[in-house]
């Protein structure tokens, strides 16, 4: 496909004009960057491996009948997605306490929790995305109760695909984020899962050792970031041949 306008560059992807009205094209980057891009890095067959995995899990998501923003893979780096109006919150689903949580609250990284928590962070990079209440959330107008109501309603059910998908892999699904966009037919409105769902997105566990499968890796130097990335899409079975060349299969013991 021509490359086409730029329409937005964030941390990981970029945003071209679509072949068709209401399309877009995503572009995954090998940037790495962490504690609000305070850290950064280029990883050699990053944006490859996202974008396999994302489209893994968009199409599983499209599946069951949860709706995303993804239409198809266009080629190894790129995807065809539908234009959605972002809501600016990113909602974290947390299953064990980990990262800011144990931060926040005192919980020892690990701890299982009695439930799904369900969090809201008000997306701006100059505040460092701020943890938010639904009070904030509906006082400031960035969504309304019945959107929260949806949006809780489909992280959970994100939570449930990708819990069983990653356990029956040996991966422990620790918590993800996710966005969610508006797509808009007249004047109604419904709620769909956007941007990406890979392990930069997700704290991924191994099963038996525990050893980091996801973005901790990078931020915490615990070892290669790409050989974490490889090994989720090998235990998916979604790593294509060709991505050798950039990043090799490697089993972390």
């Amino acid at each position: 496909m021509a490359r086409r306008k730029k329409l937005y560059e964030g941390k990981a992807k970029i945003l071209y004009e679509g072949p068709e009205p209401g399309t877009l094209v995503q572009y995954f980057k090998d940037d790495a960057t962490a504690y609000n891009a305070e850290k950064k890095d280029v990883i050699d067959g990053k944006g490859v491996l996202n974008n396999r995995l994302s489209e893994y899990f968009m199409n599983g998501l499209n599946g069951i009948g949860v709706p995303t923003h993804f239409i198809k893979r266009i080629n190894m780096r790129e995807q065809l997605i539908r234009t959605v109006e972002i809501i600016p919150l990113e909602v974290v689903v947390r299953n064990i306490a980990a990262g800011s949580m144990s931060q926040r609250l005192g919980i020892a990284e690990g701890t299982s929790l009695p439930r799904p928590i369900i969090e809201f962070y008000y997306k701006d990079d100059a505040l460092g995305d701020p943890l938010v209440t639904e009070e904030h959330i509906i006082a400031f107008g960035w969504a309304s109760q019945q959107d929260l109501d949806d949006m809780v309603a489909l992280a959970l059910r994100v939570n449930d695909f990708l819990s069983g998908v990653m356990m029956a892999v040996g991966i422990k699904l620790v918590d993800f984020k996710i966005e969610i966009g508006r797509m808009w037919d007249g004047d109604y409105q419904r709620l769909i899962v956007a941007d990406e769902i890979s392990p930069d997105s997700c704290r991924l566990w191994d099963v038996e050792t525990g050893q980091k499968l996801d973005k901790d890796v990078f931020r915490r130097d615990l070892g290669n970031l790409a050989d974490a990335y490889t090994e989720v899409a090998r235990r998916l079975g979604v790593l294509p041949s060709n991505v050798t060349h950039a990043v090799k299969p490697h089993v972390i013991n």
